[in-house]
């Protein structure tokens, strides 16, 4: 009996080494213009064939395997993991196209041409933007980052072109960067609702969490709304732990992002404007995400007309004075390499980072480097380093 009680006692002290294991998945999102099943497939076997190449150069750049890897501590697993939402634009394309077929008959050739390249490329960057479409879509991401996390592996998102505004909008509505207590006074709350959240503390909690309970939503206008009933409110701000847990990131869960081939500043330029209120927020994201060791990099070709430069590298002291935050013990980081030299034209850029992908994955893993030191160890790295 002693001998059977020592070995389940074994199995699950395994089972418990395995679950914490120090894994780190990948998980590669699609653009736009890759919601048929040719398409789809053109982007699976892209990223079957960039995934090992992107695991090889982490694991060959002694200081990406030493900051990233922890020397060691880390291992990426070698299957890529895929999520897919291209699927969830079909049909309203396919109606954009039908529309497009009518004018056929009357327009020149080239017109219909260029009508018909704009919206393949265009239609799911406006589509996925909408709250509607977007929100179901981090939903089902979550669901992926949660299965991963709850396998012990944390995971890095790669958001390729479109795909760069899920990975944006999925750390912006479910990273738990908001102190109720804080929020509250920010949104004007009357003296009663700002002595009950004072006197009824809740764990930080994030933007899809306020939605799902009802407490909260972003407006249109990009503006966050409370519920204004008190006794709906005090209800549901009791329970908010409950829904901190269920739609919020799991701390640790998520250990970067990368971006490539982005249009993201085209796109959420926006973002700029001091009045809008959303920027508010931001700060608060980007100061939970320097405290919290994740990085957030972009990577595009210098021949990429779609590869939209994200940021001026800044170090800590910097952008903690542009944001005008303050950030305490940082160890994440934001940087950007738009200058990475693809040897491709600029017709061709665009879709190069499968094909040329060794120069791609070097030049992701050294940018992982060169972010963490310019951010972090602004003396110790060159600025003025040649293209990759």
């Amino acid at each position: 009996m002693k001998k059977i009680l020592c070995l389940l006692a074994a199995i699950l002290l395994f089972q418990n080494i395995s679950l914490a294991q120090n894994s780190i998945s990948f998980v590669y999102i699609n653009g736009s213009n890759n919601n048929d099943e040719k398409m789809k497939n053109w982007f699976e076997k892209g990223v079957t064939k960039l995934h090992p190449v992107m695991k090889k150069s982490f694991e060959k750049n002694e200081e990406a395997a030493s900051l990233f890897l922890n020397n060691g501590q880390y291992t990426i697993n070698p299957e890529a993991e895929i999520f897919f939402w291209g699927d969830k634009s079909k049909n309203d394309l396919e109606f954009v196209e039908q529309q497009l077929d009518l004018s056929k008959a009357f327009s020149p050739t080239i017109a219909y041409g260029v009508r018909s390249l704009i919206a393949g490329f265009l239609h799911d960057a406006i589509w996925v933007q909408k709250s509607h479409h977007m929100l179901p879509i981090l939903d089902d991401l979550h669901k992926t980052v949660l299965n991963e996390y709850s396998n012990g592996n944390q995971v890095v998102l790669f958001g390729y072109s479109a795909g760069s505004f899920i990975t944006y909008e999925y750390l912006f509505n479910k990273l738990p960067y908001l102190n109720a207590a804080d929020l509250f006074d920010v949104a004007g709350a009357d003296d009663y609702v700002r002595k009950f959240v004072s006197d009824n503390p809740r764990k930080d909690t994030c933007i899809s969490a306020l939605s799902k309970a009802g407490l909260g939503a972003v407006t249109s206008d990009g503006r966050l709304r409370f519920n204004r009933d008190r006794e709906s409110f005090k209800k549901i701000y009791l329970n908010m732990d409950d829904y901190t847990n269920q739609a919020c990131i799991p701390e640790g869960a998520v250990k970067g992002i990368v971006n490539f081939a982005s249009p993201l500043v085209l796109f959420y330029s926006d973002l700029s404007d001091s009045d809008y209120e959303l920027t508010y927020y931001n700060r608060f994201m980007l100061k939970y995400m320097l405290e919290n060791n994740l990085f957030m990099l972009t990577v595009n070709f210098k021949e990429d007309p779609m590869g939209f430069p994200t940021t001026k590298n800044l170090t800590i002291k910097e952008l903690s004075e542009k944001a005008r935050i303050n950030v305490i013990n940082p160890g994440g980081f934001v940087y950007d390499n738009s200058k990475v030299w693809s040897r491709r034209t600029f017709l061709l850029a665009h879709t190069s980072y499968w094909s040329a992908r060794k120069i791609f994955s070097k030049a992701v893993a050294q940018s992982f480097v060169d972010g963490y030191k310019f951010m972090l160890e602004p003396d110790s790295i060159d600025t003025e380093k040649e293209d990759l």
